[in-house]
């Protein structure tokens, strides 16, 4: 699977568009736009989306604020130089594969999932919340074509926290759960300013056997 890469990166997530669509750039006579979904969790809190769309993908829709939608795509990342720090960050975005409008009443049991087959890329560091939840950060790194890669920020929780903790660079894991937004305060100078973080949080995660990671 890990060579197929339309199978090895799958997201899936259900909203409401919460911003207009913002020209991004040109490829190839392909116009591309961003916008912010609004995703709602179990509990009330809601995941605020970044998504990269083609306009061959929505021509003739009505893609307004507070419709609802499903994004069919990919997790992407990509490196910008941030003009307030002047350093290069990991930028995250869904890229759609297909978007869809979907009516008010329906029903939608889980309207966030993603599905990632990757390889450890930075050694996984394992702490604990002050409210003494056990959490481990990954950094995976999912291939696709053209000899390029998107690196995943990833959190594992619990079990699964005390279980990543010993994986190893190069290890190749297949992980399932959402994508989610947090917002987070840095200081810049003098200044506190707020800042969204995407990652993804895991449900379920399997490690590849050696054997199989050379077929």
């Amino acid at each position: 699977m890990a060579g197929n890469f339309l199978e090895n990166n799958v997201v899936v997530v259900v909203g409401k568009i919460f911003t207009d669509l913002e020209y991004s750039h040109e490829l190839y006579g392909e116009e591309f736009f961003n916008f912010i979904l609004e995703v709602p969790r179990l509990s009330e809190t809601k995941d605020y989306l970044p998504v990269t769309i083609s306009n061959r993908l929505f021509e003739g829709m009505n893609l307004q604020v507070g419709r609802r939608v499903k994004v069919e795509g990919q997790l992407r990342s990509y490196n910008r130089k941030s003009p307030e720090e002047g350093k290069n960050k990991l930028i995250l975005t869904i890229f759609a594969r297909d978007i869809m409008t979907i009516p008010e009443e329906e029903v939608v049991k889980n309207p966030n999932e993603i599905f990632l087959d990757g390889f450890i890329c930075k050694k996984p560091v394992y702490r604990t919340t002050p409210f003494g939840r056990e959490i481990t950060d990954l950094l995976i790194a999912v291939n696709r074509p053209y000899n390029k890669s998107d690196y995943i920020p990833v959190i594992a929780w619990g079990r699964n926290a005390r279980f990543s903790e010993k994986l190893e660079i190069g290890d190749r894991i297949r992980l399932w759960g959402r994508v989610q937004s947090r917002e987070y305060q840095k200081k810049l100078g003098d200044e506190v300013v707020t800042k969204v973080a995407y990652e993804v949080s895991i449900t379920r995660m399997e490690v590849v056997e050696k054997e199989l990671q050379k077929s």
